[in-house]
C-alpha cells in the first residue's frame, strides 16, 4: 500500500481469467478493492509472461480506480448482466467481474470458489469507489495530505509523496521541467524564443479576473493592464488573448476565447489584432483561424474515439479480419487525426511562410485550441520535440491553460457528455509526426504510451484538475477538513506526473530516449580526436542526396519508375489532374516543403495523404494477442539501433579516455553509457535478440485482456450485444 491508501473490501478464492477457451492457465488469488486501485494477489506466476514493464506504484495485476471505464457483474446460472454504477444494489450474486478500462484493457475474474456475500461486497466496493462523487475523493488527496499529517515523513520508493512539484517537475535525465506557474518560468521562455515585444502579466493573480487562466500568462508590451482588465468582461471565462510561442521572424502565435458583446466585438477584435501586429517587426497582418468552424466538435472526437474502442477492443479479429480496416476508416479517428495535423500545418505556414502571426479563437479556448497551438508548437521548434521541452508545452498549453482534464477524462464519471479525449488525440498526432520522422524527436512512441497512461493515475496534479484554481481551492478546502496547516504554501503540493521516478526506474525510464535522435549537436571522430558539429541544414541535406524529390509525401510522376517486368502500374492519371494553380498557397507551400531534404533541428510538416496516418497500435492494441508480433514489430528494430547507439557510445569514450579527456566531470564511461536500454554487452558480440521482445513491447497483453471465448460462454453472449461503452446511464438500471 502506498502512502494514504487503505484496504476496503477483499474476496479469497478468485479465478482471474488468462486464456480464452480453457481455465488451465487461469490464476488464484485475492481480489482486493482500495481507495486507489483494485489489486489482485497471486502466488500464481503468469504463463508465457517473460517481461512486463513494472510501474512502481502499481502491482502486475493492479487497476487504478480511475482507470475504470465500466463495471459489470455476471451471474452464469441466472443468465443475468448488470452494469454498475456506485451507490446501487446488486439483486444477485455475481459468478464473474468483468473490468472494462479507459486504457483499453479488459479484465476478468470468476467466482466458482468464492464466498457468494464476499464477491458481491467487493464488486460493489470497486463500482463505488470507481466512481467518486467529489473531487477530493480521488486518491492523489489522501496521497499527498500523507505528507502534511505525517510527522515520519514517509517515502514511496525513495520519493517523497508531494515532492516534484514546488520547482517543477524532473525529467529522465533529471532536468527540471518547467510548470509556468510562476512569472520567471514565462520571462525565460520569452528570452527563449526572442519575442522582445511581449512582456508576463500578473492581473490574474488569486484569480482575480479569470478563473480558468493561470496566474501569470503572456501579453503585448503594448497593451496596459489597466486596458486588459476592461477588455476581459467581454470575452468568455474572461479569457483575454494569450500568447503561445514567437518565430525567430517575429510573427506570434496567440489564442484566445470568443468576444461575447457582439456590440464590442468589432472594436475588440480590432484593437487585439492592433496589439499583436505592434509586436511584429515588420508590422505584418494577423491572421486569425476559428476553429470551432474548422475542425471536428469535442461530441465528434467522442463518438470516433468510442467507436474506436469498439474496432479494437470489442470485435473479435477473427470474425472482423476482412472488414478490419474499413471498419477502422469508418470509425473516423483517423480522419480527425488528420484534420488536426493539416489545418495545424496550414498555420505553420502562415507563420512561417508568409510572416504574418496567427490568432487562435476557440468559444472557451479550452479544447481544440490546446490541440492546434500545441502542434503547431511541435512542427515549428524543434526544443518541443526534446523530453524536456516537450513536457514544457503541454505544462503551458494544457495544464496552465486550463484544459479540463477532471471534465475531459470523466474522473468522477459525472455525465459522459463532457468527456472527450483531445489530450489522446493530441498525442496520437504527435506519434504521427514521430512515425514519420522518427530521428527528429528525442523521446519515443512508450513515452508517449506511458504518458497517456498517467491520464488514470490519480496521484499527479498534471492531470486531476480542470485548472489552476480549481487545484488551489480544493487544496484549501481538503485542508482545513483535514486540520493541514499549509504554512507558506498556497496548495497542497502534488507530485506531478514528469517526475517519472515515482513511477519506473532509471533503467526502465532509458525507454523513453530514442537512439535515432538527432540532437542540436552530435559528436564525430576525425583524425582520432572527438569534436563536435552542428546539424545545420545544409550538412544534413548532403546525407540524403540522390533521394527523389517528394511532394507532400508522393513521388514525382517522373521518378515513379516500376522496375523491368512489374506488375505494378505506373500511377499517373490522379497526379496529372493536379494543376499547381489549383493549389491554395499552403497546399503550394508544403510541396514546396516536401521537394527538400527534410532538416530535423528544424520545421517539419506532417505527410497527409490517407495512407500515410496510421494506427497507432502500441496505444490500441497492446492488449490484443492476435495483434501480437512475436519478435517483430518496430521493437526489434529499435532494439538493434539501440544497441548500435550504445557501442558508438562505449568507442567514444574509448577515445576520450585514449585521449586524456574525462567523459564527464568525477564520471566513468559506463556511467556516461546509460542513456539506451538494450546496452552492447562487447563490442565484438552482437547481442542476440531478447526472447520477450513481441510488437506489444514493453507491455504484455498475458493476463490482461479476456477476448471472446470460441466455447460461448456469457461473456461471448454479452458482447455480441454491443452493449459496452454507451452510456452508463442508460445500463445502470437495465437487466439484460
Amino acid at each position: 500500500l502506498v502512502p494514504g491508501e487503505i484496504v476496503v473490501n477483499e474476496v479469497n478464492f478468485v479465478r482471474k481469467c488468462i486464456a480464452t477457451d480453457t481455465s488451465k492457465q487461469d490464476l488464484w488469488g485475492k481480489l482486493v478493492c482500495t481507495n486507489f486501485k483494485i489489486s489482485f494477489i497471486t502466488d500464481d506466476a503468469v504463463p508465457l509472461l517473460k517481461f512486463q514493464y513494472r510501474n512502481q506504484l502499481l502491482g502486475e495485476h493492479d487497476i487504478p480506480l480511475t482507470c475504470i471505464e465500466q463495471v459489470v457483474t455476471v451471474n452464469d446460472g441466472k443468465r443475468k448482466q448488470k452494469v454498475l454504477g456506485s451507490n446501487q444494489k446488486l439483486k444477485f450474486n455475481p459468478t464473474e467481474l468483468i473490468i472494462y478500462c479507459k486504457d483499453f484493457r479488459i479484465v476478468r475474474f470468476c467466482f466458482d470458489e468464492a464466498g457468494p456475500e464476499s464477491a458481491k461486497k467487493v464488486c460493489l466496493a470497486i463500482a463505488h469507489y470507481s466512481q467518486p462523487a467529489d473531487p477530493q475523493l480521488l486518491f492523489g488527496f489522501e496521497y499527498v495530505g500523507k505528507q502534511y499529517y505525517n510527522p515520519a515523513g514517509d517515502k514511496v520508493n525513495g520519493v517523497d509523496p508531494g515532492g516534484g512539484c514546488g520547482g517543477g517537475g524532473g525529467g529522465v535525465e533529471g532536468v527540471q521541467t518547467p510548470l509556468f506557474d510562476r512569472s520567471s518560468d514565462w520571462d525565460r521562455e520569452i528570452k527563449r524564443t526572442g519575442g522582445s515585444e511581449w512582456r508576463v502579466c500578473s492581473i490574474n493573480e488569486s484569480y482575480v479576473i479569470s478563473l480558468s487562466l493561470p496566474e501569470y500568462f503572456v501579453v503585448p508590451v503594448s497593451l496596459a493592464d489597466q486596458d486588459l482588465k476592461q477588455f476581459s468582461v467581454f470575452f468568455t471565462g474572461q479569457r483575454i488573448p494569450l500568447w503561445c510561442w514567437n518565430h525567430p521572424n517575429g510573427s506570434a502565435l496567440v489564442r484566445m476565447s470568443s468576444i461575447k458583446d457582439m456590440v464590442q466585438q468589432r472594436k475588440l477584435d480590432q484593437r487585439i489584432c492592433n496589439a499583436v501586429t505592434r509586436s511584429h517587426p515588420q508590422r505584418n497582418d494577423v491572421y486569425k483561424s476559428d476553429l470551432d468552424k474548422s475542425l471536428p466538435t469535442i461530441q465528434d472526437v467522442q463518438a470516433a474515439f468510442v467507436r474506436l474502442k469498439h474496432i479494437c477492443v470489442i470485435d473479435p479479429f477473427e470474425e472482423s479480419d476482412e472488414k478490419w480496416l474499413s471498419s477502422m476508416e469508418s470509425t473516423h479517428w483517423l480522419e480527425y487525426v488528420r484534420s488536426f495535423l493539416k489545418h495545424s500545418a496550414e498555420l505553420v505556414h502562415m507563420l512561417d511562410g508568409k510572416h504574418v502571426s496567427v490568432v487562435l479563437q476557440e468559444e472557451e479556448d479550452r479544447d481544440l485550441n490546446c490541440v492546434i497551438s500545441s502542434l503547431v508548437q511541435v512542427m515549428l521548434d524543434p526544443h518541443f520535440r526534446s523530453i524536456t521541452g516537450f513536457q514544457s508545452l503541454v505544462q503551458k498549453e494544457w495544464v496552465m491553460a486550463g484544459y479540463r482534464f477532471l471534465d475531459r477524462c470523466n474522473h468522477l464519471k459525472k455525465s459522459d457528455k463532457v468527456e472527450s479525449p483531445l489530450f489522446l488525440l493530441f498525442l496520437d498526432c504527435v506519434w504521427q509526426l514521430l512515425d514519420q520522422y522518427p530521428a527528429a524527436f528525442e523521446f519515443t512512441e512508450t513515452y508517449l504510451t506511458v504518458l497517456s497512461d498517467s491520464l488514470w493515475i490519480p496521484v499527479f496534479s498534471t492531470f486531476l484538475f480542470n485548472c489552476p484554481q480549481q487545484r488551489a481551492e480544493q487544496s484549501r478546502e481538503f485542508a482545513r477538513s483535514k486540520n493541514i496547516h499549509l504554512g507558506n504554501e498556497k496548495v497542497l503540493q502534488f507530485p506531478t506526473v514528469w517526475d517519472w521516478s515515482q513511477q519506473f526506474t532509471a533503467k526502465d525510464q532509458a525507454l523513453f530516449n530514442n537512439p535515432l535522435y538527432v540532437g542540436k549537436s552530435a559528436t564525430c571522430v576525425q583524425n582520432g580526436a572527438v569534436k563536435t558539429f552542428k546539424r545545420t541544414k545544409k550538412n544534413y541535406s548532403s546525407t540524403l542526396r540522390g533521394m527523389p524529390s517528394l511532394r507532400n509525401g508522393l513521388l514525382n510522376e517522373q521518378e515513379f519508375i516500376p522496375r523491368r517486368n512489374s506488375l505494378v502500374l505506373r500511377l499517373k492519371p490522379e497526379f496529372s489532374l493536379l494543376k499547381e494553380p489549383q493549389e491554395s498557397p499552403s497546399d503550394q507551400y508544403i510541396r514546396e516543403w516536401f521537394s527538400k531534404p527534410a532538416d530535423l533541428q528544424g520545421l517539419i510538416l506532417p505527410q497527409l495523404l490517407c495512407s500515410h496516418i496510421k494506427v497507432w497500435k502500441l496505444c490500441f492494441l497492446r492488449w490484443i494477442p492476435e495483434a501480437q508480433i512475436n519478435n517483430g514489430g518496430y521493437i526489434t528494430a529499435f532494439h538493434k539501433v539501440s544497441v548500435l547507439a550504445d557501442e558508438i557510445e562505449m568507442l567514444q569514450n574509448r577515445l576520450r579516455q585514449y585521449k586524456g579527456t574525462p567523459s564527464t566531470p568525477g564520471g566513468s564511461p559506463e556511467t556516461e553509457r546509460c542513456k539506451m536500454y538494450f546496452r552492447a554487452s562487447n563490442i565484438s558480440d552482437t547481442p542476440p535478440t531478447p526472447e520477450y521482445l513481441t510488437s506489444s513491447f514493453p507491455f504484455s497483453p498475458v493476463g490482461n485482456l479476456c477476448r471472446r471465448s470460441s466455447l460461448g460462454t456469457p461473456l461471448s453472449k454479452f458482447l455480441s450485444g454491443a452493449k459496452i461503452w454507451i452510456s452508463t446511464e442508460t445500463l445502470a438500471n437495465e437487466t439484460l
